[in-house]
């Protein structure tokens, strides 16, 4: 999943990336309003950690444009003050949370897990294809009740093919949901992504199939 953070202090901005990378998501950063809005009119984000106050064009004014694009992805503001007054213009610009600066760790990525749950309509928190099982709070594959080791760019692989079971999934989404603007997008790591998760799950009744010409698709062996 790919996230973009709207932040411009640039001390606060690395620990919330480091963070946030830490937590296998990938991550697009903006130092103000104006750059944030350029990438949220090209790019796809699964969530938007938006400072209110910033340079160039105020988090508010970056919703709402977004909003009258009709994007409706999920929008996490970050203000310095926990005022009423703030948190009636949070979710009067269009927000679906935010958090108060400063914030702990575990309660920003709890927050966006949970707006990431809520997007996917309070659908159960374990998602399952064969015996390979995925826990959408803690983000965590097991096959067999056993952990996957699985390195950062893998599990975003794994993840986006799993939230799409059964759908075929294009190689240039999946670059989408591995790589930040910052990285330089390789078509053919994809190729070696896939076939270290393929070893991964060797052992289990869940497969990765490739459509030639389509992308890639997540089912269970046998399936029809």
């Amino acid at each position: 999943m790919k996230l973009l953070l709207v932040e411009d202090n640039a001390e606060l901005a690395h620990w919330i990336v480091n963070l946030l990378r830490s937590e296998n998501f990938a991550v697009d950063c903006a130092p103000d309003g104006e750059s944030a809005d350029a990438m949220l009119g090209t790019q796809h984000y699964d969530v938007v950690l938006l400072d209110m106050r910033l340079p160039r064009m105020s988090g508010k004014d970056v919703l709402a444009r977004l909003r009258r694009r009709g994007n409706n992805v999920p929008v996490l503001m970050l203000t310095a003050h926990g005022s009423v007054d703030d948190k009636v213009d949070c979710f009067s610009a269009g927000a679906d949370d935010y958090v108060v600066k400063p914030f702990d760790a575990r309660e920003l990525v709890a927050r966006i897990k949970a707006l990431i749950r809520r997007q996917a309509g309070g659908k159960s928190t374990a998602l399952t294809c064969g015996d390979l099982q995925y826990n959408t709070d803690t983000r965590e594959f097991r096959h067999h009740d056993v952990p996957l080791a699985l390195r950062r760019r893998e599990h975003a692989i794994l993840e986006t093919l799993m939230l799409k079971q059964g759908k075929t999934v294009t190689k240039a989404a999946l670059m989408e949901s591995v790589y930040s603007l910052e990285d330089e997008p390789s078509p053919d790591a994809i190729d070696i992504y896939i076939h270290r998760l393929r070893k991964h799950l060797s052992a289990s009744t869940a497969q990765i199939m490739t459509l030639r010409g389509l992308g890639y698709i997540l089912r269970e062996k046998d399936a029809p």
